[in-house]
């Protein structure tokens, strides 16, 4: 039975957590700094996108700085920096530094540049695919001005109607 339907699609971590093994988690905390191994290939891939935009014609775009939180929104400094009572001898949990260096800055530049880079895929995508399917609404955070397909009026008219005067891909403002 769902509680509400905004709770439905929580993800049930917390409840879950104490229950597993210690060498699981162990091997968990191993695992989610394994991906800054992959870091440079994500930042060459969202660059090699944001100038594929750029040298098709694309103004406004969002840059990675625009994903980036405010450092003064950071609620705690390295002063005033929590930490967590360890539960074995040589747990991070309990260093300053430990904490800033993934609440400041290890969490919040992976969540803005792969939300960046998501960003100007749905871009890349509005721009050449205006073409609708049942995902297209959640591509409405990267609106655009007109579709390749809109520039050409020999073929905007191939276009459904649908696809045609979209304006998630078609500013109504612009026609």
């Amino acid at each position: 039975m769902k509680a509400c339907e905004t709770c439905s699609n929580r993800v049930q971590i917390g409840k879950n957590h104490e229950q597993r093994p210690a060498w699981q988690r162990a091997v968990g905390m191993v695992l989610v700094y394994l991906p800054l191994l992959t870091l440079p290939f994500v930042y060459l891939s969202a660059y090699l996108t944001y100038y594929h935009l750029r040298f098709v014609g694309a103004e406004n775009l969002k840059t990675y700085q625009d994903f980036l939180p405010d450092r003064t929104s950071h609620r705690y400094t390295y002063e005033t920096q929590i930490t967590m009572t360890p539960t074995f001898y040589g747990a991070l949990s309990k260093y300053r530094w430990f904490w800033i260096a993934n609440c400041t800055w290890y969490c919040p530049y992976s969540v803005a540049l792969f939300e960046w880079h998501a960003y100007m895929v749905k871009v890349v995508e509005n721009w050449w695919c205006p073409f609708a399917h049942d995902k297209k609404e959640t591509y409405r955070n990267a609106t655009i001005d007109k579709s390749f397909w809109h520039i050409y009026p020999i073929d905007n008219v191939k276009l459904t109607e649908e696809d045609r005067n979209n304006p998630i891909w078609n500013d109504p403002d612009q026609q």
